[in-house]
């Protein structure tokens, strides 16, 4: 049985199609900057050369169509038509309090989605244009949506709740969700495997670092805490979102400066971040490219990126109570040896050591960590496509 998984990031989109009679994929592939200049999808099948399809892409409305395309066009393909393609699961960051587990997709369970963009404004609808995309070329194929904020559920009161009145959580659910759950809940599980310990016995705090970007602290093997909050706003600085102010940046930009809210919201969640600090682009590689080249604006965003995450691992080694082990995933972390590099040598003090050469790798599980560091670094390459076609098959079952 075939599953198709739709993976949409803020401005990429990763799927996989998968046989899970084994567990194969098929077919892999991600799309890159979209609604940026220069995207491009790259679809890799084993035993072939990449497919790589270099076009404008404005929206994921058009990405999608073209990885469609992709998996049938009658060279570079994997299957003759849509209809060896028996279910489709899509990665849906926010689902709110009410939606804690995964679930096929309905008409209500649309609406909620998009109820919930309010939360989610840069992924919500962008999943809702995924989902209805494949609808109309897929009509007869069942859907699943998994939420990026079940993971995070485990997380005590006193991680998830707000020092806000607390009538507004009661009435209002304003919490902590946390998201990128899927990754993490991955890479964490994996990591334990591949140091053949008992995630129960482990410590670890996993960093997922992109577009979107989050650190998560995992004891026992449950999410302790998070970094993104209510929405995924909060935490980093990221891409294009601007992660943690203070709240009265809000009503100052509205009272002093007559921004309205929707403006402050676009503000916060496109216009800031990495891209607002440097001025140069949202896209990591960019930013560091600019920098080598003098950019002091581009060198803060990286500095100002680096410094945070360095943050987070050192405050969950005190919610922990220690830490055994950091794991990096997601295109940032899997993929840039000098975010890596930087954000460990601030952390030297806990007993960090990476090994450089071992450093020098690229989209691969390996521990990158000398043999003397008290605190073990691996690269664990996230895959939340397997995890949500387990999820997707489990249902339509």
């Amino acid at each position: 049985m075939n599953i198709l998984v739709i993976n949409c990031g803020s401005s990429s989109l990763k799927y996989q199609l998968i046989n899970m009679n084994n567990e194969d994929v098929l077919a892999s592939g991600l799309v890159e900057r979209i609604g940026i200049e220069g995207s491009v999808l790259t679809q890799k099948v084993e035993g072939r050369d990449k497919y790589i399809v270099e076009t404008p892409m404005e929206n994921h409305n058009v990405a999608i169509k073209l990885v469609l395309d992709a998996l049938i066009d009658e060279k570079n393909g994997v299957i003759k038509s849509m209809d060896e393609i028996k279910a489709v699961g899509h990665r849906i960051v926010h689902g709110g309090e009410k939606y804690t587990k995964s679930a096929i997709v309905t008409e209500e369970v649309i609406n909620d989605i998009r109820e919930a963009s309010k939360l989610a404004p840069l992924h919500n609808p962008a999943h809702i244009m995924g989902i209805e995309a494949c609808q109309k070329l897929m009509p007869s194929v069942p859907m699943v949506v998994v939420f990026d904020t079940a993971f995070h559920q485990t997380m005590p009161e006193k991680a998830f709740m707000y020092g806000l009145p607390y009538e507004l959580y009661e009435k209002h659910h304003i919490r902590k969700y946390g998201f990128h759950g899927t990754s993490h809940k991955y890479v964490s599980a994996k990591v334990a495997e591949v140091m053949g310990k008992d995630i129960k016995d482990l410590k670890i705090v996993t960093c997922h670092l992109g577009n979107g970007s989050s650190v998560s602290a995992v004891k026992d093997g449950k999410c302790y805490d998070t970094s993104m909050g209510f929405t995924p706003l909060e935490g980093l600085v990221m891409g294009t979102r601007c992660g943690n102010i203070d709240p009265t940046v809000v009503t100052f930009l509205i009272n002093e400066l007559n921004y309205t809210a929707s403006e402050v919201d676009t503000l916060m969640n496109k216009q800031s971040g990495v891209y607002g600090i440097s001025g140069v682009s949202s896209d990591f590689r960019d930013i560091e490219a600019a920098a080598k080249e003098g950019n002091k604006r581009a060198q803060l965003a990286l500095d100002m990126f680096r410094y945070r995450v360095s943050q987070y691992i050192g405050s969950y080694a005190a919610s922990m109570g220690g830490i055994d082990v950091v794991v990096f995933t997601a295109g940032v972390g899997e993929n840039s040896a000098s975010e890596r590099e930087t954000i460990c040598e601030n952390l030297g003090f806990m007993g960090i050591e990476l090994d450089k050469e071992k450093n020098k790798v690229r989209g691969e599980i390996a521990e990158i960590s000398t043999a003397n560091s008290k605190v073990k670094v691996f690269i664990i390459p996230t895959n939340e496509e397997l995890m949500i076609a387990k999820d997707t098959l489990a249902l339509i079952k």
